[in-house]
């Protein structure tokens, strides 16, 4: 199926307040342009250099988010144009990203990451950590950073219960954030979902959808 027939499925069985992401790692320009050319303007990357590249030839309008785990030391790459990181996973990152766009003269969207899944391999902070940095002193200081919103990866498992209740435990904390006063601007993503389960991530409270392999197809890492 054309990648505008993929867009239009997705997008005509989503709610108008969800936004989708075209994850377009590994994929290359033509596709990304048949993409934008259908009508999409968001996409997501997960490398730096990769992203860098795409930004550099692709058109200006496109809004790239930066979804990958991220390192402080590649921060000053994205800074330029990014327009949004959805993987703040560290007070550490948070600082040198309010630095690097400092210099840009920019105030960046960010998420922060939340660890919610049954597995080692992901990153984030957990509940008590991500309550406390909001409520520091030393994040109020950071001027040039917008906290918008959540982000969180779910277990790699068919088991949908499992996945359900770490969609839960997300919506909760973004619940609870919003309803506070911690931020005073619009606290709005909560970005959770992508190809396999985003159906079920909008079920519980998804605001916004990481896609790829169903817009793109398989990805092909041999490459």
């Amino acid at each position: 199926m054309p990648i505008s027939e993929n867009l239009l499925h997705i997008k005509s069985n989503i709610p108008n307040h969800v936004l989708l992401v075209a994850v377009s790692k590994t994929k290359p320009n033509n596709l990304v342009l048949e993409a934008y050319n259908a009508g999409q303007k968001d996409f997501g990357e997960n490398y730096v250099q990769e992203l860098v590249d795409k930004y550099q030839t692709l058109p200006k309008d496109i809004h790239w988010h930066f979804i990958g785990h991220l390192q402080s030391n590649k921060v000053k790459y994205l800074t330029p144009f990014v327009y949004m990181i959805h993987s703040v996973d560290s007070f550490k990152l948070l600082k040198e990203i309010n630095k690097q766009a400092e210099k840009n003269k920019r105030v960046i969207d960010c998420l922060l990451q939340i660890y919610i899944a049954q597995e080692e391999t992901k990153f984030g902070f957990d509940e008590v950590d991500c309550m406390a940095l909001l409520q520091s002193h030393e994040f109020q200081a950071l001027k040039h950073i917008r906290i918008c919103g959540l982000m969180g990866m779910a277990s790699n498992t068919a088991n949908t219960e499992q996945v359900t209740k770490e969609f839960k435990s997300i919506k909760h904390l973004f619940d609870t954030v919003a309803k506070s006063s911690l931020v005073s601007f619009a606290f709005k993503y909560l970005s959770i979902g992508m190809s396999g389960d985003y159906e079920l991530a909008i079920k519980n409270g998804s605001t916004l959808i990481r896609v790829g392999s169903s817009i793109f197809g398989e990805r092909n890492y041999s490459k």
